[in-house]
Formats: structure tokens, C-alpha cells, sequence
């Protein structure tokens, strides 16, 4: 049973960087559970404020929901309650309420809600979508703004006014009207994040729009830079953090850039550059060539206070 409440959660969730692990995968592409979990050992050194398990980073479009369940168990046991860990839900509304109900069970202490599968879809749509998965749970709920799940403010603020463990709104469009418009109605009655991807590259124009926090896929890889990088941010060193956008994260997004897919490959090249492989990316996700991988790995070399195993 989570010991945190939905409020608690979504003031622990807001006060530090959140942590979308990747999901260790062997070569034969079946979850490598061992390596995940020591993987999570050792980001639990960089105290992140929250653990998202089988996220997008951690490839949660490339799971069956048996194994997303074992990758949530997993996370949790590891855990060991010193930080809050995040179930996903998706896909289809009856689906998305079948996870949630079974992170729950799994001791998970709160929920991720992904955008629905493929169809079109209009504001009351997702309004029933909100309302199904929130009061299936009693652990609080953030929401994914992405894709297809694009809420209007005037949605987002009836749902919240209805459904008190609506906690969260991660913003992966870029849409700096519905967070402004959220922010200026709501304030702290939710955790905003930022959810574009190589979420640092908008981390501190986002910070002055009411998000303190952010999913960071560099933490897999470079846990100590990704924790710098945040804290220049909170303190709005506006010098340190531009210098290192110039200095390693735009060399990094024109690698990531060059295929559709590559915000979660490239994570995973990246723990292959640092000596920490979390093995390949699943169908249909591709990994980055051998020569993007040694261009990577030159990148990470020159970065000093990016660790790599000896």
C-alpha cells in the first residue's frame, strides 16, 4: 500500500527531477529483469523524486501488459519505498483502467495515463477517458497532454474540479498557452512537467511557466550531469545551463533528430557509450547505427561530468 497520498505524491513529484528509466531488454528482446533492477540501484544514488516505470523512455508502446505489471513490480521492489514509483496506463479506456487497477495492486504509488491508441477523439472523449481511469484508482493520476490526449484548459480545469486525484499534467506538445492558462487558474493544485522530448533543452523557459519538474531521459546514462543540469535550472543559472544545451545537449538532438524514434534509441546508445548497456530497442523502435554510436560515444568522452565505467 503506497503511504503516499495523491497531494503528497504530487508535492514530492514537483520538487525534484523525475526519473522515466529504460526498460532493460536481452538480446533475444525479452525483459532483462536482473539488469533492470540493478540499473535502478544505481540511479537511486542521485535521489530523483519519482520513478516513472515502463514510460515512454522505458518503451511502454513495445510491452504486453503481463510485462509492464513485472517491470512495475520490479521497480517497487527496488524502490523500497525511498521514492515514489509511477505505473503506466494506456491504450484503450477498459485497457488503461485494467493497468492502473493492477498498478495499484503491484504496490505502485501513483499513475501515469498515456494518450488512447490510434483513434481521433474529441474533449468529451477524453473527459470519459480521465474520469474511468482516475476513479478506478485511489492513487493520484497524471496525465500525459500528447498526441491524440490534447486537452483544452476549460477540460482540464472541469476534470480536476471533479476528480481530486487528478494530480498532474505533463505537457509533451509544447503548448505553452494551455500550460500558462492551467498555471494561472490552478497554481499548485497539480505538478506541471515537462514532457517534450530531451525535456532540458525547455527546462527553464518551462520553469517560469509553473513546471518544477521534468522527465529527464539523460538521467539513465548521465545521472550526475542530468542532477547538475537540474539544479542550475532551479536556481535559474540561466550562464550553466545554456552552456551545457550548447555544449553536449544540442550535439545531442542532432543525432537524435535523424530518425523518427530515435528520443528513446539514442537513450539506449547512451548507456552502451557510458559501459552500462540496457541491451536493444524493441520493434518498431530501431537502434542508432554503428556510426551514430561512436559519434555519441565521442560526445559523452568529451563531457566530463558524465561518468563511464572503466
Amino acid at each position: 500500500m503506497t503511504t503516499f497520498s495523491p497531494t503528497a505524491l504530487r508535492d514530492t513529484l514537483g520538487s525534484g527531477l523525475l526519473c522515466f528509466p529504460v526498460t532493460h531488454m536481452t538480446p533475444e528482446l525479452t525483459f532483462d529483469e536482473s539488469a533492470f533492477r540493478a540499473h535502478l540501484q544505481w540511479l537511486s544514488e542521485y535521489n530523483a523524486s519519482g520513478v516513472f516505470a515502463a514510460g515512454g523512455t522505458g518503451e511502454f508502446f513495445c510491452h504486453t501488459p503481463a510485462e509492464i505489471g513485472r517491470i512495475v513490480r520490479a521497480s517497487v521492489a527496488e524502490a523500497k519505498a525511498r521514492v515514489p514509483v509511477i505505473a503506466p496506463a494506456g491504450y484503450g479506456t477498459a485497457q488503461a483502467v485494467e493497468m492502473a487497477r493492477d498498478g495499484e495492486a503491484a504496490g505502485a504509488d501513483g499513475i501515469f495515463l498515456l494518450p488512447p491508441y490510434l483513434t481521433e477523439l474529441d474533449q468529451d472523449g477524453l473527459k470519459e477517458h480521465v474520469r474511468a481511469v482516475c476513479r478506478a484508482t485511489d492513487l493520484g493520476v497524471i496525465v500525459y497532454h500528447r498526441a491524440n490526449a490534447r486537452f483544452t484548459p476549460e477540460t482540464f480545469i472541469e476534470l480536476t474540479e471533479e476528480l481530486p486525484n487528478l494530480i498532474g499534467f505533463k505537457d509533451g506538445i509544447g503548448d505553452i498557452d494551455v500550460v500558462a492558462h492551467l498555471y494561472a487558474k490552478l497554481g499548485p493544485r497539480l505538478v506541471y512537467v515537462g514532457g517534450l522530448p530531451t525535456a532540458e533543452t525547455y527546462a527553464l523557459p518551462y520553469l517560469e511557466l509553473g513546471a518544477t519538474t521534468y522527465s529527464s531521459a539523460i538521467f539513465n546514462f548521465a545521472p550526475r550531469w542530468a542532477s547538475d543540469f537540474y539544479d542550475s535550472v532551479i536556481k535559474r543559472d540561466r550562464d550553466d545551463v545554456y552552456a551545457r544545451i550548447r555544449d553536449f545537449v544540442l550535439p545531442y538532438l542532432n543525432i537524435r533528430n535523424r530518425r523518427a524514434g530515435y528520443s528513446v534509441s539514442i537513450v539506449k546508445a547512451g548507456m552502451t557509450a557510458v559501459g552500462r548497456s540496457a541491451g536493444p530497442v524493441r520493434p518498431p523502435l530501431s537502434d542508432l547505427t554503428p556510426a551514430e554510436l561512436a559519434e555519441l560515444g565521442a560526445l559523452i568522452a568529451a563531457t566530463p561530468s558524465i561518468e563511464r565505467v572503466k
